[in-house]
């Protein structure tokens, strides 16, 4: 090719390249301005409504890989709400398995911080998306949501420089305040929703999004404010109204405030409340001031979100120049709190058959009265602070699934999978999945704890001068019990010998208690306890608590050591957990596994409920009887003896990878110290070398202590069950290496050790105590959370306000805190040696005048025993050991004498009358003020005996009745229960046909009836003596008087003969007008029986033997008149059901405790039933209680006003109508919502009167017209008027109004009884009906 050519060639390819390369530069430049229109960032301008759009839009089309912009509604001008959503996998199903987090800003117009600081927010994590690791983090594993401007509107109309907002940019266009319209608990917010569709349609977002966590941005100071942001009260300010997550909100706002550098200083310094302060920047919203309607409460009560209030800025609106160091400011915060969303627990709930993931599961956590749901997804949230819980998961459909011991700690949420088993699946199985989703990382801790001991240096001359043990030898079962009796005989002034259950095979487990005060808790003397041979063949701890007991008991009084230990402190000696593995074991083991298990083959020490495993055995007699033991006492420190090495053991045991490692507990200071108490006392553990002698043992622990999961890991383990479910401190002790070593030995091992089991017990008096008292009545407060700002554990007072918290020496602050009360705060210094004495006084929170303070945690308390899992709780929570019987009528009378003498605070005993044979009809009363009248609190009503031969319902009511007085001050459910109710029990209403009757006849009538032969439910008829067939028997009148007494909500009476509960009516009536509430009621009772629900009575010769849920109507039964339940319902206007307990009316006594099992959740259900329905008080304008107002309900059934205007009537569950009527008053009517699973909520309804006539004052028209009729100088108009003023005039100052006679016409008059409290006078008889038509056409 010659030149020219290749030179021509090179020009005709550069021009293409040369415009090729042009257009290059031109795309570049159009794309480098398109891309210029997301300027960078300047931080000095507000962006107005179309900028903002703007730079949204421009976001999300840059970002679109993990950010997408909507609009959840308009404002008030049009205007959208825009919300950006960002996040990883934006095309994945609506973020399933990851939580949604929301901020809002702007929700008031002229507050303009929060608006600017969410767009930089937005601009930060798009653009470090993958660069910082934190964003990436957080949006790789956040549904992110944030929503700059809720109200545009306003923003628009602000002013920049306003720092107090002074134009009106705060509200909507409509001028409302945008966080005062949300619905809200304590009262109605009446808001158009047309006036505010921003609120709307962030409530119908909400609403849709199962939100997790969220911030609302605001500016006028500099704090973050949490929930509630009002209380029933509406105290303007100082109310702290407290959520059930009151900690962890408390949390969550110190996470933001201690991220922002003047928030944390809790000094904002703004000029117009210069000296306000907010300790560590945060505020509960309510004791700040009141907010009725506010989002952050409606976000927690109707979302399931936790949201919060940040206060960002002085200035509602500074100058465009603030802004780069408000976000400057904010920017940490704004992260570290997002960071929170992943703390506490989350997981997946599934059905077994399929894997399906199950929606709107509720997840409920114990004592905290909150609940979460899944998403559609199957997908919660849960956010919790640090320790370990109880989870509770339910379903429609679905078997409910408890998951104890879940173990929530810092860092990342522990993953906990739950699959739910359909009710009509039975075949299958399911188990809970817990898992971790970070590692827990295991570090060993060598820091030490001081050496110093009050008691270490105790000489050998003074042990020379005690009393040693002289009985050395293995006590075998039989030979201990004898033990034990014998020195609890001898030694009978300091000593106290119980039981606290049976083995397996049917042995006591027997404690000795030894205190200068033996069965009662001293007020601020701690309690103590060893536990022995758990392993039934490590049986040195059994001999060394024999020993210790027999020291203790000869040298009280004489050696000043134990005298101290014996008179400061109730010690607690259990020698044998396992007997009956002890049965089986054999002298001589060294290393064996003979008799270690109970007779069950199970590890006694793997039988807890656990923090990280789901022990899936089932819990022993011996672990349940342990449990109950330790959760009905005080314990503040224990020590579980064993055997096969020579160590002291201590939290925690086992760990959440199931690997050897260090597992440090939040005490792990205290555990050391007291360990190590043990251990310097025993020379040759202290050396730390155990088992040198046996090649087998290669171990060596450092002063003879180790962590537990340091050692190896122990799932289910006794010590650290104590340490996570109450507030004693447990440790385990490896006596020696010999599990079971020669009796000639035990000298030697009570040597070695009896030094250490006395300084073990002295480090109970170690750290602070003290009493919370309220400073009302200055009352011991129960329950109050001590809390130790260092120490991620609470422990809590006792039922009598005293408390112990085990501290090693040094500087602390301590706080208490109650429900209703404030909390307090005290700084202590422990010292070297004893304890600090720090008592709290709380004051109570104030709350609406004739509210208890603490009505919102009694609602929570019933909607807790509401649930299957709530009961089944209190159940086990409260049981008793009880040696059933049937008792004759003294029997009877002196145990409800007894009952009346031990517990005279909560029980009063009456006789109501004499039977034919002159034995009484005893009423018993439990309540915290018997025999003061409360119509305020509802009364309910137990009754058995009616037949006298079935007598099982008496014996299950006197049960009942015991139960509830052991457990009055010790379980907090019941004590609550009996202080809002009044429970009358009738044991036994013929006394005398039970005298004849004749244990384990099932077919014999002998006894049903009176001695006169009168069936006393037949005996309840209604008339005058010429309509009765004879007078009501003494037994039947006794009970009629009781029952008109009236005041009752609900009545249960037990029988016998049949399997099934009855609801009324007995007669055959055609229609019952409350139908539905009455067999809601039998229902609820037979739903809680363990078979009676199923609905096979299994009676024979009784007829139809399936009935459908074990509830009917009493006629369908077997109809009959006079019955008790009927004249409950039509005169003492108080539903009753009858409970038929068993076949045999009379079965033998050895059915009685499976027949107590059986029905005892169901009386307890009772109890909670009883604080159902509606209730409420019925007022005139003056604010003066109407007694003998008519509740009309439904339009049928009426109750009646008592004493006080209250009322209070039972309803199944639904939407009902109500209607009051008073004499001289308009009728007032509402509808009311009843749910089964909330306590009644009060209702108050205040009559409209006419107080004066003609413009007078009533009384003054009354003795006017008086006057003028005696003159007779009145016209005939007046005199009219007067007459009929009169023959109007009612004791209560009411006129009964004469158009709504008919209303009154189907009600009674009892006055031919003979009774004085007549319910309506003559003139409102009907003399025309017959008794009969009486009876069919007055009901309840």
């Amino acid at each position: 090719m010659s030149g020219q050519r290749a030179r021509d060639l090179c020009s005709a390819i550069k021009r293409p390249l040369l415009f090729l390369s042009l257009l290059v530069v031109y795309i570049s430049s159009i794309n480098s301005v398109s891309a210029g229109e997301l300027k960078a960032e300047t931080y000095n301008k507000y962006y107005n409504y179309n900028e903002l759009t703007e730079l949204l839009k421009s976001l999300a089309l840059k970002h679109s890989s993990i950010a997408n912009l909507t609009s959840i509604g308009r404002s008030v001008e049009g205007r959208e709400l825009w919300v950006m959503r960002v996040t990883k996998d934006l095309t994945a199903a609506n973020g399933a398995g990851k939580p949604k987090f929301k901020y809002v800003g702007n929700m008031h117009g002229d507050e303009t911080v929060s608006r600017q600081v969410l767009v930089y927010l937005l601009e930060d994590l798009l653009e470090k998306y993958g660069e910082d690791p934190r964003v990436t983090e957080l949006v790789n594993t956040t549904d992110i949501y944030i929503l700059p401007s809720m109200n545009p509107d306003g923003f628009e109309k602000s002013v920049e420089g306003d720092c107090l907002g002074k134009d009106e940019g705060r509200y909507n266009a409509k001028n409302i305040d945008l966080n005062r319209s949300f619905p809200d608990q304590f009262e109605e917010i009446h808001v158009n929703a047309e006036d505010i569709p921003e609120a709307t349609a962030v409530m119908k977002w909400i609403l849709e999004n199962k939100f997790v966590l969220s911030g609302n941005l605001h500016g006028g100071t500099v704090v973050a404010s949490y929930p509630y942001d009002d209380s029933a009260a509406h105290a303007s300010e100082g109310t702290y109204s407290r959520s059930p997550d009151d900690a962890l909100f408390r949390h969550l706002a110190l996470v933001y405030a201690e991220n922002n550098p003047v928030m944390k200083t809790g000094q904002p310094k703004c000029k117009d409340s210069i000296n306000e302060s907010f300790p560590g920047g945060i505020t509960n919203g309510a004791k700040w001031y009141d907010v009725p309607g506010g989002m952050q409460d409606f976000n927690y009560l109707k979302g399931n979100c936790l949201e919060i209030t940040m206060e960002l800025s002085c200035c509602k609106y500074p100058s465009s120049s603030e802004l780069k160091t408000e976000w400057e400011n904010n920017r940490d915060a704004l992260l570290a709190y997002m960071e929170q969303i992943h703390i506490g627990i989350r997981g997946f709930v599934r059905a077994a058959r399929n894997e399906a993931p199950i929606a709107d599961a509720v997840i409920m956590v114990a004592d905290i009265k909150h609940n979460v749901s899944t998403s559609r997804f199957g997908d919660y949230y849960r956010l919790l602070l640090p320790g370990t819980y109880t989870i509770t998961v339910v379903a429609p459909g679905y078997v409910p699934m408890t998951v104890a011991g879940v173990e929530v700690k810092e860092g990342k949420a522990t993953v906990l999978n739950i699959t739910l088993v359909s009710e009509n699946d039975e075949s299958s199985t399911a188990a809970p999945k817990p898992e971790s989703s970070t590692e827990t990382s295991a570090s060993s801790s060598n820091s030490g704890s001081t050496d110093n001991n009050s008691n270490s240096g105790a000489s050998d001359k003074a042990a020379d001068l005690t009393v040693q043990p002289q009985d050395f030898r293995h006590h075998h079962n039989s030979d201990m019990e004898l033990f034990l009796k014998k020195f609890s005989s001898e030694y009978s002034s300091i000593t106290h010998l119980y039981t606290i259950g049976r083995s397996v095979q049917n042995h006591l487990l027997w404690v000795m208690e030894i205190s200068d005060n033996p069965g009662v808790h001293e007020l601020g003397e701690p309690e103590f306890k060893y536990i022995g041979n758990m392993h039934g063949n490590e049986v040195v701890g059994r001999e060394l608590l024999l020993n210790l007991i027999e020291y203790l008991c000869r040298n009280y009084g004489t050696d000043p050591e134990v005298t101290q230990l014996v008179d400061t402190t109730r010690i607690h000696i259990m020698p044998s957990m396992n007997p009956d593995g002890y049965k089986v074991s054999q002298e001589g083991d060294i290393e064996g596994i003979q008799g270690r298990n109970n007779s069950n083959n199970y590890d006694l020490n793997r039988n807890f409920p656990d923090r990280f495993k789901l022990i899936t055995d089932p819990l022993q007699p011996e672990t349940k009887a342990v449990m109950t033991w330790s959760n009905n006492h005080s314990f503040v420190l224990s020590a579980n003896l064993h055997g096969g090495s020579l160590v002291v053991n201590y939290p925690f045991d086992d760990n959440l990878e199931n690997v050897i490692g260090y597992s440090k507990s939040s005490d792990d200071a205290v555990f050391k110290m007291v360990a190590l108490a043990y251990s310097r006392e025993n020379s040759q553990m202290y050396e730390g070398h155990p088992c040198k002698e046996m090649s087998s043992y290669q171990e060596s622990f450092q002063n003879g202590i180790t962590n537990g999961a340091a050692w190896y890991n122990v799932h289910g383990g006794m010590q650290d069950w104590n340490y996570m479910n109450t507030n004693c401190f447990e440790v385990t002790i490896e006596l020696g290496c010999y599990k079971y070593p020669p009796a000639k030995d035990l000298p030697k091992y009570w040597e070695q050790n009896r030094r250490s089991l006395l300084q073990f017990i002295h480090q109970v008096h170690r750290g602070v105590k003290g009493m919370v008292i309220d400073s009302k009545d200055g009352s011991g407060i129960p329950n109050a959370t001590i809390t130790v700002d260092s120490i991620h554990h609470q422990i809590t007072s006792s039922g009598l306000g005293d408390y112990w918290r085990l501290l090693v020496p040094g500087k602390y602050r301590l706080t208490a805190s109650a429900q209703g009360y404030s909390s307090a705060s005290s700084s202590v210094t422990v010292p070297e040696e004893g304890l600090e004495i720090v008592n709290f006084t709380l004051t109570r929170i104030p709350t609406t005048p004739g509210l208890d303070p603490s009505v919102k945690e009694f609602q929570a308390l019933i909607k807790q025993l509401s649930t299957e899992s709530g009961l089944d709780k209190l159940v086990q929570d409260t049981a008793t050991e009880s040696s059933f019987r049937y008792r004759q009528y003294s029997e009877v009378s002196e145990f409800l004498r007894g009952l009346a003498l031990n517990f005279p605070e909560i029980v009063s005993v009456r006789s109501l009358g004499q039977s034919v044979e002159i034995r009484n009809i005893w009423a018993l009363e439990i309540s915290n003020n018997p025999e003061v009248p409360e119509p305020s609190e509802p009364k309910i009503r137990f009754v058995a005996g009616i037949h006298g031969h079935a007598p099982v319902g008496t014996e299950l009511l006197l049960e009942f009745a015991e139960s509830l007085c052991v457990n009055y001050g010790k379980n907090a459910a019941i004590t609550r229960l009996i202080n809002e109710t009044r429970i009358v029990i009738l044991p036994s209403i013929n006394p005398d046909g039970r005298e004849l009757a004749k244990e384990r006849d099932c077919t014999s009538t002998v006894g049903m009836t009176n001695v006169h032969g009168k069936d006393l439910d037949t005996d309840f008829v209604v008339g005058n003596a010429s309509q009765r067939a004879s007078e009501p028997q003494p037994e039947t009148r006794a009970v009629m008087d009781l029952i008109q007494e009236r005041g009752f909500t609900l009545s249960v009476a037990l029988d016998g003969g049949l399997f099934l509960v009855t609801y009324p009516y007995d007669k055959p009536v055609q229609t019952v007008e409350n139908d539905d509430t009455l067999r809601y009621l039998a229902t609820v009772y037979a739903d809680h029986h363990t078979t009676m629900h199923l609905g096979n009575t299994g009676c024979p010769n009784r007829g139809q033997s399936n009935i459908p849920g074990g509830v009917l109507r009493a006629a369908a039964w077997q109809s009959h008149m006079g019955s008790m339940k009927d004249f409950s319902v039509d005169f003492g206007h108080c539903p009753e059901i009858t409970v038929y307990t068993s076949c045999c009316p009379f079965p033998s006594a050895e059915m009685l405790p499976s027949l107590w099992a059986e029905n005892r959740k169901s009386l307890l259900s009772m109890l909670v039933e009883v604080h159902k329905g509606i209730r409420g008080v019925v007022k005139g304008k003056n604010g003066k209680p109407i007694v003998g107002a008519v509740i009309v309900l439904n339009g049928g059934v009426r109750v009646y006003t008592s004493e006080g205007g209250y009322f209070h009537a039972l309803l199944a569950p639904g939407l009902h109508n109500i209607e009051a009527m008073a004499d001289g008053y308009q009728q007032q009517s509402q509808k009311v919502s009843v749910s089964q699973f909330e306590a009644a909520s009060s209702i108050i309804i205040e009559f409209d009167m006419e107080n004066d006539i003609f413009g007078l004052p009533r009384e003054l028209v009354v003795a006017s017209a008086a006057a003028a009729m005696t003159a007779l100088v009145v016209t005939a108009c007046i005199i009219w008027c007067v007459c009929s003023v009169k023959s109007n005039r009612q004791k209560d100052g009411f006129h009964r109004l004469r158009q709504h006679r008919d209303d009154y016409d189907d009600e009674i008059r009892l006055m031919s009884m003979g009774s004085k409290k007549s319910l309506l006078s003559h003139e409102f008889q009907d003399e025309s009906e017959s008794d009969e038509d009486t009876l069919y056409t007055n009901k309840l």
